[in-house]
């Protein structure tokens, strides 16, 4: 991308609304080739960044789940056992005097398993690695992606140092739900993904469900809006907004009805804990409910300008 204006454009042609400032970081961190590290609560937005990312510049989209014990073996490579093994039996079979399969033979690039990390380094073609919920991670895998981050090389003690043939845009997601290291920070730009402003929601909700009427987006917004300061487990994301306004379209709702009963079976879409279901009760809706018909002119935002995803709709954590 030649520029900020035309990353934005290309995210928005994705299915991505992003806002001028997530739109230049995301830019920098292109044109800087540094990884871009995105904070925020789940659901704002984030995993879906690099999928949209990697759409816009028609890349493969290469990503890291990170999870607690995640490991070398599981994030960059591994040999292939298996068949370094069959090799050994056949050099066995038709080896004759001392001749046979050295130790060296073994551990040749055809015998090494490529994970996501050692994926991105090795792709022929420019790629966006997804390294999706870092905070996950333990520190010991923190520590080992430095290499990665900084250098865009992964060494492999029986190779060598393998480096990238073409560097990948890197993005890592981060829920917060542990602190990351001071070093893993240095090495990536930054950007704080917040949820959506009444007026930024509506829009990523009306471009991603053009068919839903637009009295029903206003009032089903703004009830998600009052509904993410009550005091929840989860609070709902973007993605529950969507999975919500597309449950009440398919309903035939032109607007929120007036009757909270009718809107109890459809929660199953926002409240997805036991103990948030139980306080929402026939009552407790009412009150969120009231005030549906207040969203004027005033309160909406230009069409587009949220700063997260309307691709948010499919069930990623972000």
């Amino acid at each position: 991308m030649t520029s900020e204006a035309e990353l934005r454009e290309s995210l928005h042609r994705a299915g991505y609304i992003a806002d001028e400032g997530l739109a230049t970081t995301l830019w920098l961190a292109g044109e800087l080739q540094r990884p871009l590290l995105v904070e925020g609560d789940a659901g704002v937005g984030k995993t879906a960044l690099a999928s949209a990312l990697a759409k816009a510049r028609g890349h493969a989209l290469v990503r890291l789940q990170c999870h607690e014990g995640l490991d070398l073996s599981q994030a960059a490579y591994e040999w292939n056992y298996g068949r370094q093994l069959m090799a050994i039996r056949l050099s066995e079979a038709h080896s004759t005097g001392a001749q046979g399969l050295k130790e060296a033979d073994l551990f040749a690039r055809d015998y090494l398993l490529e994970r996501p990390l050692l994926q991105a380094i090795s792709s022929e073609q420019p790629c966006v690695l997804l390294i999706d919920e870092i905070d996950r991670a333990d520190e010991a895998f923190e520590a080992f992606l430095l290499e990665v981050l900084a250098d865009y090389q992964i060494t492999v003690p029986e190779l060598g140092t393998l480096h990238a043939k073409h560097i990948p845009q890197v993005v890592l997601t981060s829920n917060g739900t542990r602190e990351l290291s001071d070093a893993l920070r240095r090495r990536c730009l930054y950007h704080y993904l917040d949820y959506p402003t009444l007026g930024r929601e509506i829009a990523i909700v009306r471009a991603t469900l053009p068919q839903a009427e637009g009295a029903l987006i206003e009032q089903a917004v703004a009830f998600v809006q009052r509904l993410r300061r009550e005091d929840l487990g989860k609070t709902p994301g973007v993605a529950e907004t969507l999975d919500w306004v597309r449950a009440l379209h398919r309903l035939s709702f032109k607007a929120l009805p007036d009757d909270p009963h009718a809107l109890i079976g459809t929660l199953a879409c926002l409240i997805k804990t036991r103990e948030d279901r139980f306080q929402m009760g026939e009552d407790r809706v009412r009150q969120l409910m009231e005030g549906r018909r207040t969203v004027g002119v005033a309160e909406k935002a230009p069409q587009p300008t949220a700063d997260i995803s309307a691709s948010s709709a499919t069930p990623a954590s972000a």
